[in-house]
């Protein structure tokens, strides 16, 4: 309890966060279903067929599905088992515009001039990254996220980037720049699943919050906790870098749900007033 309460006064925006996701069916979004009274045992839901986080909000049971980026606007299914029997729940996904962002890359072997051995080691790392990211872990989940470094917004979730002109993967998370060696805090509690030094996401620590929620941290210069360790919120993981394929120090900072990179503004919604404005500093 002491541990917990040191942090606590360590890490003072812990009180301003709200206690679930924000709701909203886009791709990239979280969508927040009713399954029923939570006085019955808790549901079984699927979302294209990967189990989905379940939790109790004022007496009822709540699924928060992640939407994947690529999803087609439109009717969507759940589907749930119940004590009551399996059934289905649709939801509609609606449509948003992602802006482009295009970067320089100086370093041409983080782009398209990787050695074999490069593209080895590239492919050998996304099976990691995959067997991570499936991680289930059948404890309540901790959806009750902070900002997890202190600093200012500087590229949004879902952006179609270019690298050197060369179209890339949309991104998947929220970039937040800060002075490299800023302290990078747990925006939950969970465990260590994961940590290691990765040829584009350079060292990179990865937390699994409950039921399929994963958070994932990018391009640290240091490294605090190692796998399989419990994490109080507001915990230090490591500080701010510049490792792997970045233009300059910043926290590159990844939510999954049910396997579905989700956009992390979600999570801490009421902050993202406060890491914008020092945008226009």
């Amino acid at each position: 309890m002491i541990k917990k309460l040191l942090l606590l006064s360590l890490f003072p925006l812990l009180s301003q966060a709200d206690p679930y996701p924000q709701n909203l069916t886009v791709p990239g979004g979280v969508a927040e279903i009713n399954l029923g009274d939570s006085r019955s045992p808790a549901p079984n839901a699927y979302f294209n067929r990967n189990r989905v986080l379940v939790t109790e909000r004022n007496g009822q049971w709540l699924a928060l599905v992640g939407i994947p980026l690529a999803a087609t606007p439109g009717l969507q299914k759940l589907m749930v088992e119940s004590s009551a029997g399996n059934g289905e729940i649709s939801f509609m996904v609606l449509d948003k515009h992602y802006p482009e962002q295009r970067l320089t890359i100086e370093n041409k072997r983080m782009v398209d001039e990787m050695t074999p051995e490069d593209l080895r080691r590239i492919e050998s790392e996304k099976i990691s990254m995959e067997q991570i990211k499936s991680t289930w872990s059948q404890r309540p989940a901790d959806t009750h996220f902070t900002a997890p470094v202190d600093g200012r917004l500087s590229s949004l979730f879902g952006l179609k980037r270019f690298f050197n002109n060369v179209p890339r993967q949309p991104h998947n998370g929220l970039d937040i720049a800060a002075v490299a060696g800023t302290p990078i805090m747990a925006p939950a509690s969970g465990k260590v699943i994961g940590t290691g030094s990765f040829f584009f996401n350079g060292n990179t620590v990865f937390l699994d919050h409950g039921q399929g929620l994963i958070s994932v941290y990018l391009h640290m210069t240091q490294i605090d906790v190692h796998n399989g360790q419990q994490i109080y919120q507001g915990q230090r993981l490591g500080s701010v870098g510049a490792t792997g394929r970045v233009t300059g120090p910043h926290l590159h900072w990844i939510v999954y749900l049910n396997k579905e990179a989700v956009d992390p503004a979600l999570f801490i919604s009421s902050d993202i007033p406060r890491l914008a404005a020092r945008n226009t500093k």
